[in-house]
């Protein structure tokens, strides 16, 4: 169960930069009337809310800890 270890670390990892890396999000609104168009586009980034980083950090080093073991015996 290597690959049980390796996914929990990625996801470990994910977690812990789930803390510091923000998500970027456009959207555009606009209106369209004949053959003229009008939009807005809109740009911003918001982080994870804090219990993403933990819950995955949580299930990262459970997936690490169930691939260790298998592998261990």
């Amino acid at each position: 169960m290597k690959a049980l270890f390796w996914a929990g670390l990625v996801i470990a990892i994910l977690g812990v930069a789930s803390f510091f890396l923000s998500v970027p999000r456009e959207e555009q609104h606009g209106i369209e009337v004949g053959g003229a168009s009008v939009g807005v586009e809109t740009q911003s980034s918001q982080r994870l809310p804090p219990y993403v980083g933990v819950i995955m950090i949580v299930g990262g080093l459970g997936m690490m800890l169930a691939g260790g073991r298998s592998r261990a015996r």
